[in-house]
C-alpha cells in the first residue's frame, strides 16, 4: 500500500502539471537556459525546437498581434518578450549587437496583462512541457470570451498534433468548450451538478455535443450554454424569450421563492423548431421546458410527433395526445371559421381568449391535454399567445407589443409604476414551470 501511494505521488509530481489561476501566470517566468544539448525547461525546449517555437509564435500572434520571442541575453536565463517584428531563428538565438538591440526594443512579458500572461502560459506549457497529463482550472479566467474560444481551439489543435498528452479541463465557459469542439480533437465531457443536496455526474457523448455545434439553429442561439445552467426554457421566438426572461427576473428580485434560479432562456425560430433545442439538451440530462402558443394544437402530423418525441413522451401517450389534439383543434377550427365568415377575423381563438372560447366540456378536454403536456415539460399558453398576458396594461398593438409592454412594466424598481409580481397571470405561468423543474419525479428527461 505504501509503495503504491509513493508511486502515485511520484507519478503526479512528475507526470501531471496543474495549471490553476496562479500557476499559469508563473509559467511565463524566466527560466535557466541550462544545457541546450539536453533541454529540460519548457523555454529551453522551445528555443531548441524551431517547429514548436514557430507554432507558439503563430498562435500568440493571431491572438495579440505580437510575436512571441525568447530572449537569451539575461545572464544564463531565457525570458519571454513580445515584439512587433518577427525574428529569424538566427537573430533570436544569437548574441550579436543586432540581436542585443532587437531584444532591448521588445516588450517584457511582465508588462502585459494577466490575460495575455495566462493565455501564453497555457499554450507554451501544453506545447513544451513533458508531463503526460495537464490539468487546467477555469481557463477562461482573465480572458475575453473571444480569446477563451481561441484558447480552446488552439489547445485542441495542439493535442491533435501531439496525442501523447492528455488535458483535463474544469470550466464554466461555453466559449472554451465550443473552441475545443471546433478543433476536432476527441474529447469527453463530464457534466457535474449539485441540486437539492444531490451531486450528479453525467458523461456527455462527443457525437451529441458535436451535433449541437453543427446544427445551424442550435449553434446560432447558443444552445451549448445550457450545459452551464441548471435549467433551460425554450420559447418560440426572441420576443417570447425576452418577455418570459424579464418576468422571471422580476420574480427572482421580489419573490425569489417563485422565480427559477440559474435558468437560461433560449428561443427557437417558431413552434415547429422548439423540439430541436429541447431534445438534445434533455438527452444530456438538462431539465429543459418548452413554451408554445395555443395554436400548437393545429400542428398535427410530423410537427406534433416531433414535439412529443423531443419531450420524450412515451409512444402510447403520444398516440393519446394526438387523438385529443385533433379533436380539440376541430373545435377551435369551427369557431375560427365561423368568426372569419361572419367578420373576417383570423385566428380568433388564439387572439381572443384561447381555451375560454370553447364550450365547458371542450375546454375541460383541452385543459386535460395541456395538463398532460405539462407533466412532460411542455407549457401551452392557454389564454392564446404571448400578447394575451398582462391585458390590464392595455397594450393592443401586436406588432409593437414587446416594446410597449416593457414600457408599461417600467424600468425603475423604485417607481410606484414599476410592475411587480402577483399571484396570477404570467407570474403563475412561470411558477408552474418552476414546479416542473423542482419536481424530482418530473417526466420527460431520459435516463
Amino acid at each position: 500500500m505504501f509503495q503504491l501511494r509513493d508511486y502515485l505521488k511520484g507519478y503526479l509530481r512528475f507526470n501531471v502539471i496543474p495549471l490553476d489561476g496562479a500557476n499559469r501566470l508563473q509559467m511565463i517566468n524566466a527560466e535557466d537556459r541550462g544545457d541546450l544539448n539536453n533541454p529540460t525547461s519548457k523555454l529551453s525546449v522551445l528555443l531548441t525546437d524551431d517547429f514548436k517555437r514557430s507554432e507558439a509564435r503563430r498562435i500568440i500572434f493571431d491572438a495579440f498581434n505580437k510575436y512571441f520571442v525568447l530572449d537569451p541575453l539575461l545572464g544564463g536565463q531565457l525570458s519571454i518578450k513580445l515584439s512587433d517584428i518577427e525574428p529569424s531563428p538566427l537573430l533570436e538565438r544569437s548574441f550579436t549587437e543586432e540581436a542585443i538591440e532587437y531584444h532591448q526594443n521588445n516588450l517584457p512579458i511582465e508588462s502585459m496583462s494577466d490575460g495575455v500572461k495566462a493565455f501564453i502560459g497555457i499554450i507554451i506549457s501544453i506545447m513544451a512541457d513533458d508531463p503526460k497529463v495537464i490539468t487546467i482550472d477555469e481557463p477562461e479566467a482573465f480572458l475575453h470570451p473571444s480569446l477563451t474560444f481561441k484558447l480552446g481551439k488552439e489547445v485542441g489543435n495542439i493535442l491533435n498534433k501531439d496525442n501523447s498528452k492528455k488535458v483535463c479541463v474544469s470550466t464554466h465557459s461555453a466559449n472554451f468548450l465550443m473552441g475545443s469542439i471546433q478543433s476536432g480533437v476527441p474529447l469527453n465531457i463530464v457534466r457535474l451538478t449539485y441540486s437539492n443536496n444531490v451531486p450528479t455526474a453525467r458523461l456527455l457523448e462527443s457525437d451529441k455535443i458535436s451535433k449541437l455545434m453543427r446544427h445551424p439553429l442550435l449553434r446560432s442561439v447558443g444552445t451549448l450554454n445550457g450545459l452551464f445552467y441548471e435549467y433551460v426554457v425554450v420559447t418560440e421566438s426572441d420576443s417570447d424569450r425576452a418577455f418570459y426572461q424579464e418576468i422571471n427576473e422580476r420574480l427572482l428580485a421580489f419573490t425569489p421563492e417563485k422565480g427559477i434560479h440559474n435558468c437560461l432562456f433560449l428561443n427557437a425560430q417558431n413552434k415547429q423548431t422548439v423540439h430541436e433545442i429541447m431534445k438534445p439538451l434533455r438527452e444530456m440530462g438538462i431539465p429543459c421546458a418548452g413554451i408554445v402558443d395555443i395554436d400548437i394544437v393545429k400542428e398535427g402530423g410530423q410537427n406534433w410527433t416531433n414535439l412529443m418525441e423531443g419531450s420524450f413522451v412515451p409512444e402510447l401517450t403520444k398516440r393519446e395526445t394526438e387523438t385529443s389534439r385533433s379533436n380539440i383543434w376541430n373545435k377551435f377550427k369551427e369557431i375560427d371559421d365561423k368568426k372569419y365568415a361572419e367578420k373576417g377575423i383570423k385566428d380568433f381563438s388564439k387572439r381572443n381568449g384561447g381555451i375560454s372560447v370553447l364550450e365547458k366540456s371542450d375546454s375541460e378536454s383541452c385543459n386535460n391535454l395541456f395538463n398532460r403536456l405539462e407533466e412532460y415539460g411542455v407549457f401551452v399558453v392557454r389564454n392564446g399567445e404571448l400578447e394575451s398576458w398582462l391585458k390590464h396594461l392595455g397594450v393592443t398593438n401586436k406588432y409593437k407589443w414587446l416594446i410597449e409592454i416593457f414600457e408599461k412594466m417600467g424600468d425603475n424598481p423604485n417607481s410606484p409604476d414599476y410592475l411587480k409580481p402577483k399571484n396570477d397571470d404570467v407570474w403563475e405561468f412561470i411558477g408552474n414551470i418552476k414546479n416542473w423543474f423542482m419536481n424530482p419525479l418530473r417526466k420527460g428527461i431520459p435516463e
